[in-house]
């Protein structure tokens, strides 16, 4: 298929990665996993076991009038343990590579369908100013845009990190969750050659 470069140029592209089928439960999974995987799964809290003390009754079994009690670490009394108590866990989601790979393909195809994809010969900036993006990215008539190149640009990189509906990302750190998180994408050929040879 062809896809346009910004400037009236066209560009030949694998059908089987920027023309395939629309997977919306595979995406979601893919998305899903992803998005679990950077949880900390750090939750901690001590049940009855775990809490210091209690060994002895708090107090005699009959004549005080209160309910009888063993332990003063009982989940009832204050200082005492958590009744279903939280432990650390991993929310890690198996996705095999042939998942994610097709994912991304979906994605990809269906930004093309819904014209969101934008492709430029080149993006590079002078200077690492947050003005010099601003410009740029009004110049193509962007907003909400994820910027993406083949190599890292710590230019681009610096001047992008404080706006807000504007994101960065070298190709070999994209994700599926950055490409559904902007209304357009923004890749150079290069991008395009290289995400084509990897999920083709």
């Amino acid at each position: 298929m062809e896809l346009i470069v910004q400037g009236g140029e066209s560009l030949q592209v694998a059908d089987s990665v920027f023309a395939a089928d629309y997977r919306e439960s595979l995406i979601h999974q893919v998305v899903t996993a992803y998005r679990n995987a950077a949880r900390a799964g750090t939750k901690a809290q001590k049940n009855r076991a775990a809490v210091r003390g209690g060994g002895a009754k708090p107090y005699r079994q009959k004549g005080t009038g209160r309910a009888r009690q063993g332990t003063s670490r009982s989940p009832i009394l204050r200082s005492g343990g958590v009744t279903f108590a939280a432990s650390p866990r991993s929310y890690a989601q198996k996705v095999n590579r042939k998942m994610y790979r097709g994912a991304l393909r979906s994605i990809l195809s269906e930004l093309v369908r819904q014209e969101r994809l934008v492709v430029v010969e080149a993006f590079e900036l002078a200077e690492a100013k947050t003005k010099a993006l601003v410009a740029k990215v009004a110049e193509l008539q962007l907003s909400d845009v994820l910027l993406v190149t083949a190599e890292f640009d710590e230019t681009i990189w610096l001047a992008s990190r404080n706006l807000y509906h504007t994101g960065y990302l070298p190709v070999n750190e994209l994700d599926p969750v950055a490409l559904i998180g902007f209304e357009r994408v923004l890749m150079t050929t290069a991008v395009l050659r290289t995400l084509e040879e990897r999920l083709a």
